[in-house]
């Protein structure tokens, strides 16, 4: 009787520890799948926005303004006035 108690007992603290560990490593899979949504939406909106500049810098009237006005870049006849 005693060994049969003892192998149950055993059995029985076996399957706990298992099952504990199993539902460490559930949340510790959920808290990384949180993690891996979060930086997957970060990802998504700066695709969004290297999109729009793609799509920006195919038009060339865009490019000359925005070389004009971030490199000081002019043509000749172009009045520069910088303004601070």
């Amino acid at each position: 009787m005693l060994l049969i108690t003892s192998v149950i007992c055993f059995l029985s603290f076996m399957l706990i520890h298992s099952v504990a560990s199993d539902w460490g490593e559930i949340l510790d899979n959920n808290k990384e799948i949180k993690k891996l949504n979060y930086e997957y939406s970060s990802l998504l909106e700066e695709e969004e926005k290297l999109s729009s500049d793609v799509t920006k810098l195919q038009d060339e009237d865009y490019v000359a303004r925005y070389a004009k006005e971030k490199f000081l870049y002019s043509q000749n006849g172009d009045i520069i006035l910088k303004i601070d």
